[in-house]
C-alpha cells in the first residue's frame, strides 16, 4: 500500500489545487508555468533529422541542453541567463593524463544602471552579456520589461519589473514632480506594458510571498467582544420598550 495518495514528484503542482493556493489570481497561477529559457551556453539544432557527412544518410539528432546551475547570488543580480557550468579538464592539457573537476563561472561587475521610470540609480551585480541585451534593448528599463520571467532568472529583476509596473499603472505623480512634461513622455514612452494595477501587485512575486498575501486580503479583523454586547443589550432595550404598554392605556 503506498504511503502517499500522491507521488512526492507531483506534489508542488496538486498542492496548486487546494487551499489557500486555488484561490491566488489566476493571472498568478499562470505565471508559475515553467517554461524553457532563451539557450545561453549552448546552441540548439533546430532539427529532428540531418545527414551524416560522411555517409550522406539521414540521422535522427536531438538537443541536449547542459545543465547550469544558478548559486543564490544570481537572484541578487543580473547576470543574463548565465550560470555556473561543471566539467572536466585535463590535468596539463594532455589528453593522456587525469581528468580534472572544473567549474566555469560567468566574469561580474559592479555597474550603476539608470531607471527612467522609478527615477533611481541602482549599483547592480551584470556580467557582459546583460550589458550586452540592455543596449540590444535600447535601455534598462526596456531590457526589464520585455524580458520574460524565465530569461531574467533573477529575483531583483522580477522585482524591478514589478516596482515598474505599478508605476505605470498608477500613473505617479511623484515621477518627476517639477517637470510633468518629463513625466508624460516616460509615461507615453512605455505605455505598451501598462497592466492593471491588481495584476501588476503579483508579478514577480514568489510562491510563499503570494500565499501571504492573499492571506492578508482575505483576513478580516475580529469583531470586538465589547461591540456585539453592547449591540444586543441595544436590541434587548428595544424589544422591551416596545412590549411595555402605553401610559396612554394604563390611564
Amino acid at each position: 500500500m503506498p504511503l502517499h495518495k500522491y507521488p512526492p514528484k507531483i506534489w508542488n503542482t496538486t498542492k496548486l489545487k487546494e487551499g489557500i493556493y486555488a484561490r491566488l489570481p489566476k493571472h498568478y497561477l499562470k505565471s508559475l508555468e515553467l517554461k524553457e529559457p532563451t539557450p545561453v551556453h549552448w546552441r540548439p539544432l533546430g532539427v529532428k533529422y540531418r545527414r551524416n557527412p560522411k555517409t550522406g544518410e539521414k540521422e535522427r539528432v536531438q538537443d541536449v541542453p547542459i545543465p547550469i546551475y544558478y548559486p543564490l547570488e544570481s537572484q541578487n543580480g543580473l547576470w543574463g541567463g548565465e550560470g555556473w557550468i561543471s566539467g572536466y579538464r585535463y590535468a596539463n592539457n594532455d589528453k593522456m593524463s587525469n581528468r580534472l573537476t572544473k567549474t566555469w563561472k560567468p566574469q561580474l561587475f559592479k555597474r550603476e544602471l539608470y531607471s527612467e521610470i522609478l527615477d533611481h540609480k541602482f549599483t547592480i551585480t551584470v556580467t557582459s552579456r546583460t550589458m550586452d541585451l540592455i543596449d540590444a534593448a535600447f535601455g534598462f528599463d526596456f531590457y526589464i520589461l520585455k524580458t520574460p520571467k524565465e530569461d531574467l532568472n533573477s529575483k531583483l529583476g522580477m522585482d524591478l519589473k514589478r516596482a515598474m509596473l505599478l508605476r505605470l499603472a498608477r500613473r505617479d505623480t511623484q515621477l518627476y514632480p517639477d517637470d510633468a512634461a518629463k513625466r508624460d513622455e516616460v509615461y507615453a514612452k512605455y505605455k505598451r506594458f501598462e497592466i492593471p494595477e491588481d495584476e501588476a501587485e503579483w508579478v514577480g512575486l514568489t510562491l510563499e510571498e503570494a500565499v501571504e498575501k492573499q492571506r492578508q486580503l482575505e483576513h478580516k479583523e475580529p469583531e470586538p467582544l465589547f461591540k456585539a454586547c453592547v449591540e444586543n443589550l441595544l436590541e434587548e432595550l428595544h424589544i422591551q420598550k416596545l412590549s411595555e404598554p402605553h401610559l396612554s392605556e394604563t390611564k
